[in-house]
C-alpha cells in the first residue's frame, strides 16, 4: 500500500515538474515571447540582442530559475540590484524581459 502510495507521489510530481517546464519553455519560444501572465503585464522575454528566444534558450531559462530560487531566492532579488533588471537566470540564459 505505501509502495503505491509513494509511487502515485513520484508520477505525480515528475508530471507536475515536466508540465510547468512544458508550459513555461513553450510559451516563451512562442510568438507570445512569454507565459501568461507576462502577456497580462505586457512584457517579452527576448535575447540581449531583441529577438525570439529559441526553445533550447527558454528550457535552459526555466531550469536556471531554479538555481535563482536557492539560497533565499537571491537569484530573483538580483534583479532589483542590475542596471539592466536581470535576475541570476537571465543572466545565465543570455535572456531581458522588456515591455512591448
Amino acid at each position: 500500500m505505501i509502495v503505491a502510495i509513494l509511487s502515485s507521489v513520484f508520477i505525480y510530481v515528475v508530471l507536475a515538474f515536466v508540465g510547468q517546464w512544458l508550459y513555461e519553455a513553450l510559451l516563451t519560444s512562442s510568438s507570445w515571447q512569454g507565459t501568461v501572465g507576462k502577456r497580462v503585464l505586457q512584457l517579452k522575454v527576448t535575447d540581449e540582442t531583441g529577438n525570439r528566444i529559441g526553445f533550447g534558450r527558454a528550457t535552459g531559462r526555466f531550469f536556471a530559475k531554479i538555481l535563482s530560487s536557492m539560497f533565499f531566492c537571491i537569484g530573483f532579488i538580483m534583479a532589483g540590484l542590475t542596471d539592466r533588471k536581470r535576475g541570476l537566470h537571465d543572466m545565465l540564459a543570455g535572456t531581458l524581459v522588456r515591455r512591448y
